[in-house]
């Protein structure tokens, strides 16, 4: 050990040690940073702690190395694959339990182990939120069962913060349940007996994987087939295929580790309504004038879209996702991060401001008796210095009101860097256009769970009617509302940091909530930038919904902004081509591109020529 070695970086080392050991893996290697924790290859990646190693980041890091390591050692995927279910919540909940079965062994033969998972598991139900549940239904199946199933192999109860959560659970159980998971505790060494015995738990939980999935593959393929036979018999002759072969290519390319999506409060009425786009024959809208809102005519578009229930949606304050410590943690993340860019930050925000005020001080008045001296007429003061109107002054412009909105993918796949950057370029446009004084709002789509939520639990309540429609709980995140002052709001710009906040994205329905708050503003101009890394997915609605359900979607709503709107939509892609969806997009392949690309951008729309001949593009497109 080095003598100058720091405190931070022998509490690396120890953790990289210690990780190897516990796992009888000497090519496992311990990576620091802020995009939480994974075992990518032999690379386990853990969360960054402070300089001064406070308790809860040390025991966070030591639990979720540890957590990791006891399933190195105690679970072998080749005999995972003989037992593993097909059905996606299936898959969940019996990795939760298996990874129970491998703390578990860790548990009962290392007390440090039981203290550090303890830890770890405080520490994400205060970060989540889930220790203040009031339901059982606000926190996750598969987190319940992997602690009531790690109590019943260790004997250990559940940490104080999760114990809530826990008897919420315990309650809304059958016994049936509770008794399988004590009868799987007797089989905790036996990794291939164990799995054959958790499959009969999982038929208990109505979720029989395999004969779920192949139902919902049966219709899956029917409703392709009706849609392909139907598309031949339209076709016949005409020049369509490009688009459709870049749907499928989208379709089967786009993966993503998960998407946090949540939607606000609108109805399925108002999905087929007000929001959706028209017949595509309407002429393109311009700045200042109302889109065509009538209900009979938007009604006609894209019926075939629904959600199958609204009831679990919830559009959200960011402050009310987690506590004012928490954020002020992850704001101060945040400005660690930013210091690297002050530099390149400053500089872009300079130029963004010198292009948006020399738009509002062009104008100037002359022959005044007081002001600047106009140096034009430096003749007659020479000539007669008696002459009184020698001088000019600078007139403000009407500077056309204007309001930005900022509609950022909260989704699994922006994790690490990319939402990193996503956050620091809003908190980047929103001083620069509050100095401006142009309004700004800082918006987040999301959803409420993996793999569909309360929504698909009332699916199947229901009797797993046929093509449901968008079938999760949507979350709709307000960073900052365009009239907070964003001194107010900064802390909230660091929610996005959050381990646990992205999850699934359904963009076609966030796009439209984001359009309409804009059209309630009273602003003369309006403008929606969309920054996302690729297609929406939801495996709840792709599993029983045709596979390009959620962006046939989009595309329509895209096209109805974009046509029929006064709102003026532009877009940046992080790693994929957006500009299969948007007509005025960019894509960016290194994530550290995205300030300066959003700068640009935004300026350009500012330029009102370029909005000119981006609605002359749109007419020509429609």
């Amino acid at each position: 050990m080095a003598e100058n070695e720091s405190p931070i970086e022998r509490f690396k080392r120890a953790t990289g040690s210690t990780l190897r050991s516990l796992a009888r893996r000497d090519d496992l290697t311990a990576s620091f940073s802020a995009a939480g924790h994974g075992l990518i290859g032999s690379e386990v990646r853990l969360p960054m702690p402070a300089r001064d190693l406070p308790y809860a980041d040390a025991a966070l890091v030591r639990g979720q190395a540890d957590a990791i390591a006891l399933r190195q050692r105690h679970h072998s995927n080749s005999t995972k694959g003989a037992f593993f279910p097909t059905g996606a919540q299936a898959q969940e909940i019996f990795n939760a339990i298996e990874q129970a079965r491998c703390e578990s062994l860790g548990i009962n033969r290392m007390a440090g182990c039981a203290m550090n998972l303890d830890a770890a598991v405080e520490e994400k139900f205060k970060r989540r939120g889930w220790s203040r549940a009031d339901s059982h239904e606000q926190v996750p199946l598969s987190e319940a069962l992997h602690l009531l199933a790690r109590e019943a192999f260790s004997r250990q109860p559940a940490p104080r913060e999760a114990k809530k959560a826990v008897e919420l659970w315990r309650r809304a159980l059958d016994q049936d349940i509770l008794n399988d998971l004590h009868d799987l505790a007797n089989l905790a060494d036996d990794q291939r007996e164990f799995s054959k015995r958790l499959r009969r738990l999982l038929e208990h939980l109505q979720l029989n994987p395999d004969e779920l999935e192949q139902e919902a593959d049966d219709q899956d393929q029917d409703q392709i087939d009706h849609d392909n036979a139907e598309q031949e018999a339209q076709s016949q002759g005409e020049a369509g295929e490009d688009e459709e072969g870049d749907a499928s290519m989208s379709d089967a390319g786009e993966s993503t580790e998960g998407g946090d999506g949540d939607a606000g409060d609108e109805s399925d009425a108002d999905m087929d309504g007000d929001m959706m786009p028209g017949a595509g024959e309407d002429e393109p809208g311009n700045p200042g004038q109302r889109p065509d809102l009538d209900e009979r005519k938007n009604s006609q578009i894209n019926t075939l879209y629904k959600s199958f229930t609204s009831q679990f949606d919830e559009e959200v304050a960011a402050e009310d996702l987690c506590d004012a410590d928490e954020l002020a943690r992850l704001r101060q993340m945040l400005d660690q991060q930013l210091i690297h860019l002050q530099g390149v930050t400053s500089r872009l925000a300079n130029r963004m401001q010198r292009r948006l005020m020399a738009k509002q001080t062009r104008a100037w008045e002359f022959n005044l008796e007081e002001g600047l001296l106009d140096t034009a007429r430096l003749s007659q003061v020479v000539t007669n210095p008696t002459h009184a109107l020698s001088f000019k002054l600078e007139r403000d412009t009407d500077f056309r009101d204007t309001v930005v909105s900022l509609l950022i993918d909260n989704s699994g796949s922006m994790r690490g860097r990319p939402i990193s950057v996503a956050a620091m370029s809003a908190d980047i446009l929103a001083r620069t256009l509050e100095r401006c004084g142009v309004k700004v709002e800082i918006l987040g789509f999301t959803t409420r769970m993996w793999k569909g939520g309360q929504s698909r639990e009332k699916w199947i309540a229901e009797g797993k009617p046929a093509l449901p429609g968008r079938l999760n709980d949507l979350r709709h995140i307000i960073y900052k509302s365009a009239d907070v002052p964003l001194r107010r709001a900064r802390k909230n710009i660091g929610l996005m940091l959050r381990e646990g906040i992205l999850k699934e994205n359904i963009d076609g329905e966030a796009l439209l909530w984001a359009h309409n708050r804009l059209l309630a503003r009273p602003e003369q101009r309006r403008i929606l930038m969309v920054i996302s890394d690729g297609a929406p997915v939801d495996d709840s609605t792709l599993s029983v919904n045709p596979g390009n359900y959620l962006e046939k979607h989009l595309r329509e709503a895209i096209a109805y902004i974009e046509t029929r709107s006064p709102v003026e939509l532009t877009a940046i892609g992080i790693g994929h081509d957006v500009t299969r969806y948007y007509h005025r997009a960019v894509t960016i392949v290194d994530a550290e591109q995205l300030g300066g690309t959003m700068m640009e951008n935004l300026a350009d729309l500012f330029d009102e020529d370029s909005a000119v001949r981006a609605a002359q593009e749109r007419r020509r497109a429609s």
